[in-house]
């Protein structure tokens, strides 16, 4: 049996037609006797709604009620990915920051993690619930919603993996399945990787890439979590592992090595 934190992008549960066939992919990991945390964002579309609305109101928006207001697209997704999952027979819970105490500092629209409490997810996933988790989403010292900033659940995926020890992270995305050397809806000559290090990864979110929240990857670095970047619409395509130097060296001594050998 192994953990696997799973996370979805906006693309991934645009729909709930979408929505089902992610329900479906962790009804499926748990048939292989997985226990699933499942990380949201708001569906495709919804987060560019709620600050259209905010802005409208008040420009620039109140801090405090801007995350509030923007929180709130993750907290439909992932009610709705929980009630699916339950829907195809397997028993699930969905949380929001302040339920398990993602701890953050108070800079809205950019905080911090601090600390998550663990309880109540690990109180579920004994009771051999999928549990699903709205991304993005924190909480300051004094209760206030915060956010974590764009592609902020990317960052939530990884924190949950190193606070619960997880055997993978996988974050799936519905327009790629893994991460390029380019940008392949530009360039038709982009390559997939199979392998990039945490240090050139944060090169190409510097240069403009989009795949990864530059954060996430600075704190999978930190606390040496492997991300698995795949495709939500092939989950069975290998994808990208992000990883630290000396394992995607060693990756390729052996990719190396036995071309080597087969060439003897």
């Amino acid at each position: 049996m192994a953990l696997v934190v799973q996370k979805y992008g906006g693309t991934s549960v645009a729909s709930v037609e979408k929505i089902r066939r992610v329900a479906e992919h962790i009804v499926a990991t748990k048939k292989k006797k997985n226990d699933v945390i499942a990380v949201v964002s708001a569906m495709a579309g919804e987060t560019d709604r709620l600050v259209a609305l905010a802005t409208e109101v008040m420009d620039p928006p109140d801090e405090r009620e801007f995350d509030v207001i923007t929180s709130s697209g993750e907290q439909v997704s992932s009610g709705l990915l929980a009630m699916t999952v339950k829907a195809l027979g397997e028993d699930s819970v969905s949380f929001q920051g302040h339920q398990i105490r993602i701890i953050t500092d108070n800079i809205y629209s950019s905080a911090k993690i601090k600390s998550i409490d663990d309880r109540n997810i690990r109180l579920a996933l004994g009771k051999k619930k999928a549990v699903v988790v709205a991304g993005f989403q924190g909480v300051d010292d004094d209760g206030n919603l915060t956010t974590l900033g764009r592609g902020g659940s990317d960052l939530t995926a990884v924190a949950l993996a190193a606070v619960m020890g997880a055997d993978a992270c996988e974050l799936y995305k519905d327009d790629v399945d893994g991460v390029y050397t380019t940008d392949p809806g530009v360039c038709p000559d982009a390559r997939k990787l199979s392998r990039i290090s945490y240090d050139e990864m944060l090169e190409m979110a510097s240069l403009g890439s989009k795949v990864l929240q530059a954060r996430a990857v600075e704190f999978a670095k930190k606390f040496k979590v492997p991300i698995h970047v795949k495709s939500t619409p092939r989950p069975e395509n290998e994808g990208t592992w992000v990883l630290d130097e000396e394992k995607v060296m060693e990756s390729m001594e052996k990719v190396i090595n036995h071309g080597i050998k087969n060439s003897l």
